[in-house]
């Protein structure tokens, strides 16, 4: 892109330790600061993404958020703090940029990135950050990318690992690669917990953050080899990171148009049916003070019952449910419910339960975390 005018004698101070890198100078910095990035994102990722940016001298940066800040964020999402809780992420972001870098323009679309308003967005934007943490969004942003001819850096986190890429589809030199030649297919519905049901270091955050920022900062200033063609991989547990290449799949189709991401990823609510799989909060306390209660089932992992877990519960996780042992541990002759955090593995048991023959078996609506806001407020929030 082409550089901002000559910096002003301030600017030159706060970047000087950009203008003495050969590989940036003036004129990198002077691209930053006409560059418009917008970052998908104020959470995990998104939070050192943003921040660096802004004190990289970013002239332009989006934040695609509509989501509040709550206390279970702060152990990662390093751009907000205690005062923040409850305020909007998209203005707690902006606050925090402003203290970082004023001379840095935010623009906040404080609304879900969706198919009707993608396009026209990224459009706007000489490069996308994908910070999210689900794959329907990331299909669309890849999709939406391809549409709009613009490059984006991606990136994943789960429990110790990460993940990092660029991906843009027009890219010279037949360089093109775009987020489904790594992964065709989205997985199955529920079969990769999220953050919240599987954890996350909160490091972890910091260095995947940090290396898309500094994708973003290549690709801007046209400095050094970006990761496109190749997926960055990093194990906190080991602390070791590889790479892996990837290579244009010749078989897929061309992306034309936006599809609906939710079905394409399995993710769209099934149609209610007459006896319905899911038990309320409210109706399980009821059954459970019943002279006849159902069997309580924890379909969670040991480390989460010691955090907290319903009174009567038997712990049977998920795992030994799926793999057949947990099975066994189920009565046949009573009915049964079952519950997880969020109620995303308990939907994962529930199939098996059914799949081996159990027909008197529901599972908890929203899992604990809807049981402690609507039930049993005195038990620990995770």
């Amino acid at each position: 892109m082409d550089p901002a005018p000559p910096l002003a004698r301030d600017e030159v101070a706060r970047y000087s330790r950009h203008l003495v890198l050969p590989d940036i100078g003036p004129e990198g910095q002077r691209r930053l600061k006409a560059a418009r990035v917008l970052v998908i994102g104020a959470g995990g990722l998104g939070s050192p993404v943003l921040l660096y940016l802004a004190a990289a001298g970013v002239g332009t940066l989006g934040i695609v958020e509509f989501d509040v800040v709550e206390e279970s964020n702060l152990q990662r999402q390093i751009i907000h703090g205690q005062s923040d809780i409850g305020r909007s992420k998209g203005a707690s972001a902006r606050d925090a940029i402003a203290e970082t870098n004023p001379y840095v323009t935010v623009d906040l679309h404080d609304h879900a990135l969706t198919v009707d308003n993608a396009v026209d967005l990224f459009r706007r934007y000489d490069l996308v950050v994908d910070g999210t943490d689900n794959f329907a969004t990331r299909y669309l942003v890849n999709d939406a990318a391809v549409l709009a001819g613009v490059p984006y850096v991606w990136g994943s986190i789960y429990r110790f690992e990460g993940q990092v890429s660029v991906f843009w589809d027009d890219a010279p030199d037949g360089r093109g690669l775009n987020y489904r030649d790594l992964y065709p297919q989205a997985p199955p519905a529920g079969s990769v917990p999220s953050c919240a049901e599987g954890g996350v270091l909160g490091m972890l955050c910091g260095t995947v953050g940090s290396v898309m920022a500094t994708e973003a900062v290549k690709l801007v200033t046209g400095t050094g080899d970006p990761l496109l063609g190749r997926v960055l991989l990093f194990d906190a547990l080991r602390m070791s990171f590889r790479s892996v290449e990837v290579r244009k799949d010749p078989s897929a189709a061309p992306i034309t148009a936006l599809v609906d991401y939710e079905a394409f990823c399995g993710t769209t609510p099934p149609e209610p049916t007459a006896e319905p799989d899911t038990l309320s909060p409210s109706a399980l306390r009821d059954r459970l003070a019943a002279p006849e209660p159902p069997v309580l089932v924890d379909v969670r992992e040991p480390i989460e019952w010691d955090i907290a877990h319903i009174d009567g519960a038997t712990l049977i996780p998920l795992g030994d449910i799926e793999s057949g042992p947990g099975i066994e541990r189920v009565p046949r002759n009573r009915p049964t419910v079952l519950y997880c955090k969020t109620g995303i593995r308990s939907a994962r048991a529930l199939r098996a339960l059914r799949e081996a023959g159990f027909t008197d078996v529901r599972h908890l609506d929203g899992g604990i975390a809807a049981w402690t806001r609507q039930v049993d407020p005195s038990l620990p929030v995770y």
